[in-house]
């Protein structure tokens, strides 16, 4: 099989360092580069596109709301000119947590999307053209819109037990023609599988807080730990949450454990029709320690 795609994060003060990273990356022959919204991911993609040749890389993702359309357009079209064909823009709503913090206002997604990407393309007539666009999905509808609108879609956190049953709605002529299906799969390589599983728990807490991903892991099968976390939220209690987070729900939403098992793991996503985004942490030495994990899976 093919080798996985790989979140880079741009962390303060090893920005540089990540840079580097992204090169090794493409020197190892890793399938891509897929850059999550935080440490300002359109920045990162134009290095990683400056400082490599032959690699894909990808905002994943980049949030609608906190840009104008047509200024995203003008940097998209950048980015694609100069990375000759090789980024992709990633778009998504991001997360009401967000919204809240930032005091964004935000209305119905599947019609801010249509509204936002219908922007984007307007931008092409002074900007020039556009790199294919993304869109963030979990449930159906969102990814019927990508299917439309856009040029492919990308999940975070998806349900392996669910992800066959999503591609089946992808028309084959679509995925023979290159629309992107791809996976963010948060990931800890380590002999020691419960400490790797306790930093994917760790790593979960966000998202189990966020509505729109419950209600999607509740159509995939877990309803009873989604309903016990609203519980525990409704009660105030953010503490006990990973206690809440089955292994069956975390082993299909995650990927812990040997290298062995997490690459063949890795495989089985791929034979879905699936690109997966391997999101590497460690259980102890940060995002540098866990590259050095992923590369020795695949050396």
């Amino acid at each position: 099989m093919s080798q996985p795609a790989v979140a880079l994060i741009a962390v303060p003060g090893r920005r540089t360092r990540t840079v580097e990273l992204a090169v090794e990356i493409e020197r190892r022959g890793f399938t891509g580069i897929w850059c999550p919204s935080m440490g300002d991911c359109m920045a990162l993609c134009q290095d990683i596109a400056r400082g490599t040749s032959t690699i894909t890389m990808a905002t994943s993702i980049q949030p609608i709301y906190l840009r104008h359309a047509l200024d995203l357009g003008g940097h998209a079209a950048y980015l694609h000119e100069i990375s000759e064909g090789r980024f992709r823009l990633g778009l998504g709503v991001t997360h009401q947590m967000v919204h809240n913090r930032l005091g964004v206002t935000v209305g119905k997604p599947l019609e801010d999307m249509r509204e936002y990407v219908a922007g984007l393309r307007r931008a092409e007539k002074t900007a020039g053209p556009l790199p294919p666009i993304v869109l963030a999905t979990l449930r159906d509808r969102m990814l019927d819109l990508s299917l439309e609108i856009s040029e492919g879609a990308v999940w975070a956190n998806a349900a392996f037990s669910d992800m066959a049953r999503a591609v089946t709605r992808i028309p084959t002529p679509r995925r023979d023609g290159g629309f992107v299906v791809a996976n963010m799969i948060p990931t800890v390589i380590d002999n020691d599988v419960a400490a790797a599983m306790a930093v994917n728990r760790r790593t979960m807490i966000t998202y189990v807080q966020a509505p729109n991903y419950r209600n999607y892991w509740k159509l995939a099968g877990y309803v009873e730990e989604m309903e016990a976390i609203e519980a525990a939220l409704a009660a105030g209690n953010r503490t006990g949450l990973t206690d809440l987070m089955s292994d069956g729900w975390l082993n299909d939403v995650t990927l812990a454990g040997p290298a062995g098992a997490v690459r063949e793991r890795l495989d089985a996503w791929a034979d879905l029709g699936v690109t997966p985004i391997v999101v590497p942490s460690a259980v102890s030495g940060g995002q540098m320690a866990a590259m050095d994990a992923l590369f020795a899976t695949y050396a």
